[in-house]
């Protein structure tokens, strides 16, 4: 049964992608990317997290919605979450009051329609090859991204790492909050449990989102410093939410 669900839910977003892929594509040449993000991506993500719930099983909750800055504040902001699954990356664009403008490797551009998608939206794809021209890039377009009011989405991990572990936390963010003056909210996110990566078939229960306190830099700082505070939240919470899977794994 659990395989019949995965099969209908990846049957609906293959065959709604196209045509929502396409419309969107049309819709950011002639109205501009953002229309583009409300009328089409945004949608078709919650859809999916919809139907993820609905037919494969997975629901969620959340906790710490109090700690997104409100949109009065005008703010820049950087989301980091933790990365476990594909579900947080439906999922973030559907509970943000902002447009957001994922940094994400060049190579998802290839996909076809999903990533043609993405190209015509407002977002930041990077050659993790090229370090220095990667982050040239990421500084020069978040900053210009945020000073248009989105909020820029990094997973600090750099890719999906398995339940119950921990990847190694790049600098990237913690960098750029430096050099804009953005704060950090860190995320906590259990969706392995639900979702495994590298999966077609969902794990009926329910994810656990816990997004914590804005974390600003300190005077004098360094990116090093202050990334070990956001993966020291994550992980740490990441161990409250999710005691299963770690065992008695004490962070720290």
């Amino acid at each position: 049964m659990r395989m019949l669900r995965s099969l209908v839910v990846f049957s609906w977003m293959v065959v709604t992608v196209i045509p929502t892929a396409t419309l969107l594509i049309f819709a950011a040449l002639v109205f501009g990317s953002d229309r583009a993000w409300w009328w089409f991506a945004q949608p078709w993500l919650s859809a999916a997290i919809t139907v993820v719930r609905l037919i494969g099983g997975v629901d969620y909750r959340v906790r710490g919605t109090e700690n997104l800055p409100d949109r009065e504040t005008q703010q820049r902001v950087i989301l980091c979450p933790k990365h476990q699954s594909t579900w947080e990356t439906f999922y973030f664009p559907s509970m943000t009051p902002y447009p957001l403008a994922y940094v994400f490797k060049r190579e998802l551009l290839y996909i076809p329609f999903f990533g043609w998608a993405l190209a015509s939206l407002d977002m930041v794809h990077i050659d993790r090859s090229a370090r220095g021209d990667a982050w040239n890039k990421v500084a020069r377009l978040g900053t210009k991204l945020m000073d248009t009011g989105k909020w820029v989405i990094m997973f600090p991990e750099g890719t999906r790492t398995p339940r119950g572990s921990q990847g190694g936390y790049k600098s990237g963010s913690a960098r750029l909050a430096l050099a804009t003056g953005a704060c950090i909210i860190p995320i906590a996110v259990a969706s392995g449990r639900c979702w495994p990566r590298k999966s077609f078939k969902f794990i009926p229960g329910v994810i656990d989102v816990s997004i914590g306190p804005a974390i600003h830099a300190l005077p004098d700082e360094s990116s090093g410093e202050l990334i070990a505070r956001v993966e020291e939240w994550i992980e740490r919470e990441m161990r409250r939410i999710d005691p299963d899977a770690y065992g008695d794994d004490d962070f720290y």
